[in-house]
């Protein structure tokens, strides 16, 4: 099983989708962390399941319609790069 490494840019990127959400509906919020806190884990097993990414090297995992996690994998390690509103762009 590969491991997880959250880079500082998609925890921030957690944080504030979950902070915006909260204000009007904290249930809301606690529900997507956790949809996408469960799908991250999918990578563990199943990296490679999940759609090529729009930069070259990445791969994207879409958590909801609107929700996009951008990670890249080696033989050992899943690194989760950022955590997109599908509504913005990257790099």
């Amino acid at each position: 099983m590969l491991a997880l490494e959250w880079r500082s840019t998609a925890r921030a990127d957690l944080l504030a989708i979950i902070d915006y959400i909260s204000d009007d509906n904290p249930d809301a919020a606690q529900a997507l962390k956790d949809d996408i806190e469960a799908k991250v884990s999918l990578l563990r097993t199943q990296p490679k399941a999940f759609r090529h990414g729009r930069v070259a090297g990445t791969r994207e995992l879409v958590v909801r319609s609107n929700y996009v996690v951008v990670y890249i994998e080696s033989p050992s390690v899943i690194t989760l790069l950022r955590i997109l509103h599908a509504a913005q762009q990257w790099p």
